[in-house]
């Protein structure tokens, strides 16, 4: 004989005349043995920082010993500003443990590489990386969803770069004027009138 689920005392009927009898199962309610304390908020050094730029990416590493890529880790890059100095870095953590898998300005010396056979990853050489506590440097390659997430993260790094060289050439007290924007034919043209005489 089977029964209706809402019934208070469930008999199950099992093959041929065996009939078993479930018992209610008692409430049962356990006391932690030591009671935990609510933490205070966990300072992560970004609070005095406004995030200019923020989007889902996977960050990878070159390791020389075994000349592969390495995944580093999956996540949110940001591009943080300073609010007190005004130079910009670059800050990726790891989704669910939070650690830090990329951290260091961009400075003008980075040059950012389109990575062979990917349109939607872009690779840089870092000098002085901090993810791990020590400063390395790191040959880094960061993976996007689609080509245009990775066209944005570009024009924004290129943005970060000439932002963070400004500041440095404000803080040594040079003028942040660009290069030289003379030509070569220009130049080699001035050489000829200079051998003519």
């Amino acid at each position: 004989m089977m029964t209706d689920a809402a019934d208070p005392d469930p008999i199950t009927e099992t093959a041929g005349d065996d009939v078993d009898v479930v018992a209610p199962s008692p409430e049962v309610h356990f006391e932690p043995v030591m009671k935990l304390e609510q933490l205070d908020a966990i300072k992560t050094f970004e609070e005095d920082e406004e995030t200019l730029f923020k989007m889902r990416a996977k960050l990878f590493r070159f390791d020389k010993a075994t000349t592969e890529w390495k995944e580093r880790g999956t996540g949110d890059v940001k591009f943080l500003k300073h609010r007190d100095s005004g130079r910009v870095r670059l800050l990726m953590r790891r989704d669910k443990t939070h650690k830090i898998c990329a951290n260091h300005y961009v400075s003008a010396e980075m040059v950012l590489s389109a990575n062979v056979g990917s349109d939607r990853s872009w690779v840089w050489n870092c000098a002085t990386d901090f993810s791990e506590g020590e400063p390395r440097q790191e040959l880094l390659a960061i993976r996007f969803a689609n080509s245009d997430n990775a066209n944005k993260f570009k024009e924004k790094f290129e943005e970060i770069q000439k932002i963070n060289t400004d500041i440095a050439n404000a803080e040594s007290g040079e003028s942040a004027q660009p290069a030289s924007t003379e030509s070569k034919e220009e130049k080699s043209a001035d050489e000829d009138e200079d051998d003519d005489k």
